[in-house]
């Protein structure tokens, strides 16, 4: 099902809607700052289990919790006073912070670290969604290879590498073109073709800042 949207005036009833789908399981696909994402409820484990299993993704930094601001982060990641400076430099964009979890938060995710990605993007949908939630989105990058064939995974040994750029044919410019992803149950389409680019990310859990993957936002800054 498809749901077409103002980005910057959306209805308040279809955004109360897909809040309801969202707490019942739904996975939603919308335009962000950095191409497309396919998001789940963050307290929803049956919209989770479905988003892990349309991803085919085992590296939990290919997911990413999405806020509408700093202040959500602090529901399942630790932050120090200097990486709250830096976060809020660059936020809202295109960057994604790798950040230490709270105690529960791993078993909840279903993940193996004991660290999430955490960003507020710089576009409406998102954030509006984010706010009648009232709650952070679990998301990942809509990807091609979601509409079948195989999926890239890494292997555990893998799983302290940089990661490796999403090539841009990859990645989706148009809502239509997410209608035939299995497990989708709403595309929030604006009707805007989006640009096909990806986050960076950065590493905040040790002393010093690892850049994993260059994507559109600068670093360093």
């Amino acid at each position: 099902m498809t749901e077409y949207i103002v980005a910057t005036n959306i209805d308040d009833r279809v955004l109360t809607r897909t809040a309801r789908m969202l707490e019942g399981g739904a996975l939603v696909a919308m335009p962000t700052d950095t191409s497309w994402s396919i998001a789940c409820s963050l307290k929803s484990v049956e919209g989770i289990k479905k988003l892990r299993k349309i991803s085919g993704e085992r590296d939990e930094r290919h997911f990413t919790l999405l806020c509408s601001g700093i202040s959500q982060f602090g529901e399942v990641c630790s932050l120090n006073n200097s990486r709250f400076r830096l976060i809020k430099r660059l936020s809202p964009g295109p960057y994604v912070f790798i950040l230490k979890t709270l105690s529960g938060t791993e078993k909840f995710l279903d993940i193996r670290r004991r660290e999430a990605g955490v960003r507020i993007p710089d576009y409406p949908v998102p954030i509006r969604l984010i706010e009648t939630l009232g709650h952070p989105l679990y998301s990942i990058t809509a990807k091609k290879s979601m509409l079948g064939g195989e999926w890239e995974t890494l292997n555990a040994e893998e799983a302290d590498t940089e990661l490796p750029p999403i090539p841009e044919d990859e990645l989706f410019e148009s809502g239509w073109e997410l209608e035939n992803i299995d497990g989708v149950d709403l595309i929030l389409d604006s009707g805007e073709e989006r640009e096909r680019i990806f986050s960076t990310i950065l590493d905040l859990c040790g002393d010093e800042i690892k850049l994993l993957r260059q994507g559109a936002g600068p670093w360093p800054v």
